[in-house]
């Protein structure tokens, strides 16, 4: 991997901000990770040259963040919560930081329409390839901040525990009455039996705020059987992304860049998973889920239609025609099909990625 490349390429960036024109997120820091981690450095700073031309400044901020909760979700604080995770990783090791906050941001996870997460995940795998970096500090600190200045649940999931009392990570749930209950049952038939908003106009705020009236949306989202332990639960994920994955070839048409999130916020909670202690490893799995769930039940369309005829290519050649096809959801498309094609050695997942360059 070429750090020296990313690390310049996050120094250009880092005097931009998270968003830009209102509420799109700066994709930038992802896809350049992207870029390298896959041997495509050398497309990272002509690729930069025009995104850069897009985006905003890096907003400036107000006061301190004093009280942490009173400030989640507060966009209007994001330069306050750059300055606040700035600070923290200048003065605590970013693993702490990141194991301190992740529990904090996850029930947030629909931040940014899940960009929060997936930038974390990014910066993450960045700092455990590269080191401590100050550059890979400074990124995980903006992700941090980013998802802090968004967060947002989605809606019904704070009742959703996928963990279970007969496992370390979910040794609570009996006491608490969140064991099993009859007729759950496994990720994929739960993806499978998930309800679709019927009125599918407006962005994801829209959507997501009309999740609650949908018949049967809460019930779906306890639907799958919970994970026994952290190892179940990083089983779970990878089970979850893989699934995703193949649901695009069936249901990206519908929304090609909306639906390529489904994929990619699980990818980023299971590139974490190892920076983080086990016992966070099943809410993750709770949160990734819902955030799939959502993405899924407000864009997905009510049938699937079959499989595309995308031409194969081994997975090298996939990254690379991602790359050349330049667009940011394409890339970090392609880089999270890799990941599920290494964890289950289907080489279906890669078709996803050709699929969207058709689509976007």
């Amino acid at each position: 991997m070429e750090t020296g490349i990313l690390d310049e390429a996050y120094r250009r960036l880092h005097r931009t901000g998270p968003e830009f024109e209102g509420w799109l997120s700066n994709h930038g820091p992802m896809a350049v990770e992207a870029l390298v981690r896959n041997g495509e450095a050398g497309r990272v700073h002509r690729w930069l040259d025009a995104y850069l031309r897009r985006l905003d400044e890096l907003p400036r901020g107000l006061r301190p963040i004093d009280d942490w909760r009173a400030a989640l979700g507060d966009p209007k604080r994001a330069g306050d919560w750059l300055t606040h995770f700035d600070r923290e990783l200048r003065e605590h090791p970013w693993r702490e930081v990141l194991g301190t906050w992740w529990p904090r941001l996850l029930p947030g996870i629909a931040a940014g329409a899940t960009h929060g997460v997936i930038r974390v995940g990014h910066a993450v795998r960045a700092l455990h390839d590269g080191g401590d970096q100050p550059q890979r500090l400074t990124e995980l600190g903006q992700a941090l901040g980013y998802w802090a200045a968004r967060w947002q649940p989605v809606p019904g999931a704070d009742g959703v525990d996928l963990g279970r009392a007969d496992g370390p990570a979910g040794r609570h749930s009996a006491e608490e009455g969140t064991a099993e209950r009859p007729g759950r049952t496994d990720l994929i038939d739960a993806l499978e039996g998930l309800p679709r908003l019927p009125d599918r106009t407006g962005g994801i705020l829209d959507r997501l705020g009309r999740l609650p009236d949908v018949p049967g949306w809460e019930a779906s989202l306890a639907a799958p059987r919970p994970a026994r332990t952290p190892a179940d639960a990083e089983r779970g994920l990878v089970t979850l992304v893989h699934r995703a994955a193949l649901d695009y070839l069936r249901f990206g048409h519908e929304n090609p860049v909306m639906l390529v999130h489904a994929v990619t916020a699980p990818t980023a909670v299971l590139r974490t998973l190892p920076a983080l202690d086990p016992e966070l490893w099943v809410p993750s799995l709770t949160a990734a889920w819902s955030a799939t769930a959502a993405v899924t039940a407000v864009y997905a369309p009510p049938r699937p239609v079959a499989a595309p005829a995308v031409e194969p290519a081994e997975p090298a050649e996939m990254f690379a025609r991602a790359a050349r096809h330049g667009d940011e959801h394409v890339v970090k498309l392609a880089d999270a099909v890799l990941d599920a094609h290494a964890a289950t050695g289907d080489s279906r997942v890669l078709a996803a990625a050709g699929y969207a360059g058709q689509l976007i």
